[in-house]
């Protein structure tokens, strides 16, 4: 009770339910694209059960990120497979199937989600931990909070894209960005990038670059191998 009446514990509150908000739009982008080819309904059950899950791996992974972060070559690791993942995501084609490849399909869309968060989030949960100052109980309340944040957010993003079919394209660039930055930002060439930082925008420029010129070969591949 002398918790919840502490002024210091509302403010950290806040301050992590803020910090979710700013920091899971790449979240909710990822699971938006990972979703939209499924039937509607499965789309709501992949957003819920991949948001979920990916804000309880958040709450795993601010415990061990500091660690991990400091480990060399796990950030270029973890960028390669967020541009493999966007990849995947913009050249995948909708199509039809029984009620196992539906079921398969979400299974799939799920462990996208949980991937991509697992990469994209190691930096982010540091963030979060400072936020919480230690205290458990509100790193796993403000994480908790963000859940319906992330699932607003996957939703609108899933109705834009099939508005609006080049938002598609832009979330892969994003994914693309994120993965050149990932990799820009491994601890083994933080003394390349302090002497250039410039090589910060330019690796995540051209993750979006690689993401879109490679995404859109294997659209035209995919369309002719149809065609014949």
């Amino acid at each position: 009770m002398e918790l919840l009446q502490s002024t210091d514990f509302w403010i950290g509150l806040v301050k992590i339910v803020w910090i979710n908000i700013i920091l899971s739009g790449d979240n909710a982008v990822v699971i938006a694209m990972a979703a939209r080819s499924l039937p509607a309904a499965q789309q709501q059950r992949a957003v819920l059960f991949g948001s979920g899950a990916a804000v309880v791996l958040r709450i795993v992974l601010t415990i061990v990120a500091a660690k991990l972060l400091a480990l060399p070559y796990l950030q270029i690791l973890g960028g390669l497979l967020l541009l493999w993942i966007g990849l995947q995501l913009l050249g995948e084609e909708e199509e039809g199937g029984g009620e196992a490849k539906e079921y398969g399909g979400m299974m799939a869309a799920v462990r996208t989600i949980l991937l991509a968060d697992l990469v994209m989030s190691l930096d982010n949960v540091i963030a979060v931990a400072a936020a919480a100052q230690g205290s458990m109980v509100l790193l796993v309340l403000g994480l908790a909070i963000s859940i319906p944040l992330v699932i607003f957010g996957s939703t609108l993003m899933i109705k834009l894209m099939e508005r609006f079919p080049i938002i598609v394209m832009l979330g892969a660039a994003l994914i693309g960005w994120v993965g050149g930055e990932t990799i820009a930002g491994d601890v083994s060439l933080q003394g390349a990038l302090v002497a250039n930082p410039w090589l910060h925008y330019a690796a995540a420029a051209a993750g979006a670059l690689f993401v879109v010129a490679a995404g859109r070969l294997l659209q035209r591949r995919a369309r002719a191998a149809a065609g014949h």
